[in-house]
């Protein structure tokens, strides 16, 4: 039987624990779970490439069905050249769903490839990379929004 492979990707600027929930449930529902860091050349980056991805390797460790990639190209693409059967993505709220659906689609037309989409756990409905950020910028301490042992990482990076 061949294994079942999911792409779950990102800038993670950096990986929150709503990022790490939607990872961990993907582990549970497929044999790997390939996570990436993917740049998206429209968005700032607080963090260079070599922190953010320390840090999504941390954030990871203890799933051992789960690895990190510093990915390149079109995500989709991606997912094929890897033999994903799927991309995982979370939502937050509608607008991260009305998105979401609008990639999902385009990704099935033009590689074929599936998208799960998980509704996040409400504990995290609020949590982001973007309000991480700005507590870090305004000196506040962002340990509990997330994983064990980023904070370091992220701390000795600023």
């Amino acid at each position: 039987m061949n294994k079942r492979i999911a792409l779950s990707a990102g800038t993670f600027d950096p990986v929150t624990l709503g990022h790490l929930d939607i990872i961990t449930r993907a582990a549970a529902i497929f044999d790997e779970v390939v996570v990436g860091i993917f740049e998206n050349p429209a968005k700032v980056k607080m963090f260079p490439l070599d922190v953010r991805f320390a840090a999504l390797t941390k954030a990871v460790e203890h799933l051992p069905n789960v690895r990190t990639v510093i990915g390149e190209g079109f995500l989709a693409a991606y997912a094929n050249e890897i033999g994903a059967c799927a991309l995982v993505k979370g939502a937050r709220n509608g607008a991260d769903f009305d998105y979401e659906k609008v990639m999902a689609d385009y990704n099935k037309l033009h590689f074929g490839v599936e998208t799960l989409l998980l509704v996040s756990d409400t504990r995290y409905d609020n949590v982001s990379s973007t309000l991480v950020r700005e507590m870090l910028e305004n000196g506040e301490d962002v340990s509990a929004l997330l994983p064990e042992g980023v904070a370091e990482i992220l701390k000795s990076n600023i």
